[in-house]
Parts: C-alpha cells; sequence; structure tokens
C-alpha cells in the first residue's frame, strides 16, 4: 500500500507540468504580453474533417508518464472547431480544450476558446467580433481583435492551412507568425521550418515538415516542436514540448480518420 501510494503522490507531483506541457499549442514564452500584433492576410486551404489519436510519451520531475489524446478537427459551411482530450495512465483525463470559430478572409476566425485541466478552474477566451476585442472571463485583461488572430487550440490548424494553400513557400528558414490567445493573455508565435523529415508514428513512417516555435532569446520557456504531414493534408502527426532540463512531451499520431 506504501508503494502503491508513494507512486501516486509521485505522479501527481509530475501532473502540473504535464497538463501544461500536453495543452496542444501551450505559450512557450513565459506568459509576457506581446507588444507585436501582427495582422497578416495570407491565402489559406483549410483542412478537411478528421478524428486524430495520439499516444503521450513524458518525463517529467524524474518520471515517465504514458497517455493518449483524441483531436477532433472539424471544418464545415463555414465554421470550424478543434477539441483536444488528453487522458494520463492512473490519473484519467488531464486535458480538456476546444475552439471553435469562423472562417473568414484570414482563414480560421476563434470565437471562443475553452479549456479545463486537471484539478483546476475552466478558463475561456471569446472574441467578440461586433465590439472587436478579445476578452477573457473572471480576468479584466482585453486586446483588440484587429483580424486572424488565433488561439492555442486553432493555431496549428492556421498554420496547415497556410502551408496547405502555398506549400512551395514553406523552406528551411521561412518563419510563420500568428497572434495566438491563451488561458489569460496572448503573445506572438513565430513558428520556423527546420527542415523536412522523416518521423516514425503508428501509422509508419511519415515525409513532414518540422517546425520549431522556440522563447525569445531573454527569457526562459518551454520549446515546442511541430512535425505536419504533407502528404496527409499537411495534419500535425507530431508535436513536443521540451525544457532546457530535460523534461518533455511527446505527442505522436497513432491514427486519422477523415470525417
Amino acid at each position: 500500500m506504501q508503494a502503491k501510494r508513494l507512486k501516486r503522490m509521485m505522479a501527481l507531483t509530475a501532473l502540473t507540468a504535464l497538463t501544461a506541457l500536453t495543452a496542444l499549442m501551450l505559450a512557450a514564452a513565459g506568459g509576457a504580453l506581446a507588444i507585436e500584433h501582427p495582422v497578416l492576410r495570407r491565402p489559406v486551404a483549410i483542412a478537411p474533417s478528421a478524428d486524430l489519436t495520439y499516444k503521450i510519451q513524458a518525463r517529467q520531475k524524474g518520471i515517465s508518464l504514458g497517455g493518449e489524446a483524441l483531436v477532433s478537427w472539424r471544418s464545415k459551411d463555414g465554421r470550424f472547431s478543434a477539441s483536444n482530450v488528453s487522458k494520463a495512465q492512473i490519473l484519467g483525463k488531464i486535458l480538456d480544450n476546444r475552439s471553435e470559430g469562423v472562417i473568414d478572409e484570414f482563414g480560421l476566425a476563434p470565437t471562443r476558446f475553452r479549456e479545463k485541466r486537471f484539478r483546476k478552474d475552466p478558463t475561456t477566451a471569446n472574441f467578440d467580433r461586433a465590439a472587436q476585442v478579445i476578452t477573457f472571463e473572471n480576468d479584466k485583461t482585453t486586446y483588440p481583435l484587429l483580424g486572424g488572430e488565433q488561439d492555442r487550440g486553432s493555431a496549428q490548424w492556421q498554420l496547415a492551412a497556410v502551408a496547405r494553400a502555398q506549400p512551395e513557400k514553406f523552406v528551411p528558414g521561412s518563419e510563420w507568425k500568428f497572434f495566438v490567445v491563451g488561458r489569460r493573455d496572448a503573445e506572438v508565435w513565430s513558428f520556423k521550418v527546420v527542415n523536412r523529415e522523416v518521423i516514425k508514428t503508428g501509422m509508419g513512417s511519415m515525409t513532414t515538415v518540422h517546425f520549431t516555435k522556440a522563447p525569445p532569446a531573454d527569457q526562459k520557456g518551454q520549446r515546442l516542436d511541430l512535425w505536419l504531414a504533407p502528404s496527409h493534408e499537411w495534419y500535425p502527426v507530431k508535436i513536443r514540448f521540451s525544457d532546457d532540463d530535460g523534461e518533455f512531451v511527446d505527442q505522436t499520431i497513432e491514427s486519422i480518420v477523415k470525417k
């Protein structure tokens, strides 16, 4: 009994870091308010609807953890939604978030982003397009709504939509910026193309475009690596969050079912 209790306590100790990392596209730069607010209108080609199942492997606080995630992506009739439910062994559901909105001249235009983490109250960001302002429940912080803004649930799908429309521009060294809204604030995310890489997945080997988003040089934070698969509609097939101390969370595709 003592051994089981100790194992559970160690897993719970690691949980805070794990849930922070497994939120698809968590802010990698310490939460400072962004001064820059880019408004970029690019050609887009929205990915078709699909359910994506991922295997999660992580090392947090010296403990190895595993789990699974289901991402449901829908785009139809001028609207979209992206939901992510992540579960960890022993602990059960650790993350449940959802982004929803419309599709406009910028691409994905979120209207609401809700996130619920294990043992934390849910948070919601609202994109009020009539008043042209971004607000947060239970927080007075606001941002102007200028066009093209994303949230943590929609950002990877907007990146995929831009890549599907102009794949020839996604060459090593190119950078793609988005203004991304989180739980209580927002900041600029800059994705840099590293290279084309072949990775191993539950669906076999895939040729992917590898992106990285590192925290600013003068700040500490997590590094985000993202692999999109051109042969599979540019769906995100691997996501990795890593820290300087060697801790990480890997989320790798197991199956894709188009809807």
